[in-house]
């Protein structure tokens, strides 16, 4: 089996380059630092060039941005053999880009349905599609998808963005099962409520939603966007050698609390 060379430490990414979609904002950002703080190198992508350029500035010296929509599926190959000429192959595959509406069964249009399946899914599937052959030549990798509380419990008024999230497990599932004996582990986070611009805007003026979040939260209290950043650090180092296929809630307890 293939090891790292020169370290010890069971959670470090020494040697190691990471791709982190949607890695320029929120959870990705916030990923993509940690994983350099554990001394990986790490290509953030997403859509705004401008958005991405500000975040390496403040990654520093082993962060680099490749500008991609994970929509555009046909060119997912070329941003893989565009990252792996300029950086090398990756060890790290994050499937984090995604997109988001609010509305009731009703309102939500066959449009928006689609728009959030092909960011998510067929997003996810693209990027994965396209790494696992570099993978597989490095004789090893670690693939992170970033699900979420409406993986695991019912939400209302996010039934595309639910429906996404539940197909990211069964992906999880199905990958790790058939990329296990190539030693490529597979697993997700399902992050709870975490303090991000996003979760601001989406409880802004709603105190009543807020205390019911933390009420159901048995920490009290909201996640910080580097609880999912180190834990997508452990899952995508040595010391997790032996976990494939699990969906990790990072959520205060709020998936089992009452």
């Amino acid at each position: 089996m293939p090891k790292r060379s020169g370290t010890t430490n069971p959670f470090s990414l020494a040697g190691d380059l990471a791709i982190v979609t949607g890695g320029g904002t929120g959870l990705g950002f916030a990923m993509a630092s940690c994983f350099i703080a554990a001394g990986a190198r790490v290509v953030i992508t997403g859509r705004r060039p401008d958005v991405l350029e500000s975040a390496v500035a403040r990654l520093g010296e082993n962060a680099f941005a490749e500008t991609h929509d994970v929509t555009d599926s046909k060119n997912a190959s070329a941003l893989l053999a565009r990252i792996q000429k300029r950086h090398g192959a990756p060890a790290i595959l994050v499937n984090n880009a995604g997109t988001h509406v609010k509305k009731s069964v009703e309102e939500t249009t066959h449009k928006e349905f689609r728009a959030i399946l092909s960011t998510h899914v067929e997003g996810a599937f693209s990027m994965t599609q396209a790494t696992v052959p570099l993978m597989k030549q490095a004789g090893r990798g670690s693939i992170l998808f970033i699900a979420s509380m409406s993986s695991l419990i019912g939400m209302p008024l996010i039934v595309a963005y639910s429906a996404a999230k539940a197909g990211y497990l069964g992906m999880v599932r199905s990958l790790a099962s058939e990329l296990g004996p190539n030693n490529i582990r597979v697993n997700a986070i399902a992050p709870g409520w975490i303090e991000t611009p996003m979760l601001t805007a989406a409880l802004s003026g709603d105190p009543q939603r807020t205390q019911k979040i933390l009420s159901r939260t048995p920490q009290q209290k909201f996640g910080k966007p580097e609880d999912i950043g180190w834990t997508a650090v452990f899952l995508c180092s040595p010391a997790a050698a032996f976990i494939n296929g699990a969906v990790l809630p990072v959520d205060g307890g709020a998936s089992i609390g009452f």
